[in-house]
């Protein structure tokens, strides 16, 4: 018995349209503002930050900063955050833990002395 799976030619083409639209993890990239997100968490956040900063419950944010870990290795977090005490928080938002993540962060967190805080 053959149990091949046989597609009509519109559920190929379907599928040759989505190909490699999908991230290894799922997350769908995102755009709000002009502005491209790797995950719908992501951007979420990110509106959740603009009505905070509207409600001036924080002074301001910034959009994926780069930080330099060591000659060619950085580490991009998704937001900073800047509170109105004066403090920052950088920000991941994380649906799944990569070991290179986890090793970007012990190294980010042990050079500039900051938590990074995963939503």
């Amino acid at each position: 018995m053959n149990n091949q799976e046989h597609w009509t030619i519109d559920k190929y083409k379907e599928y040759e349209r989505n190909k490699g639209k999908r991230s290894k993890y799922g997350a769908k990239k995102t755009s709000i503002d002009g502005h491209t997100f790797d995950s719908q968490k992501e951007a979420n956040y990110y509106e959740e930050l603009k009505i905070r900063l509207q409600a001036k419950d924080i002074m301001g944010f910034c959009l994926q900063p780069i930080f330099v870990l060591a000659p060619g290795l950085t580490y991009k977090a998704d937001f900073i955050v800047f509170n109105n005490n004066g403090t920052t928080e950088i920000i991941d938002t994380k649906g799944f833990k990569t070991k290179e993540y986890i090793a970007k962060k012990k190294v980010f967190e042990d050079k500039y002395n900051l938590k990074i805080k995963e939503v």
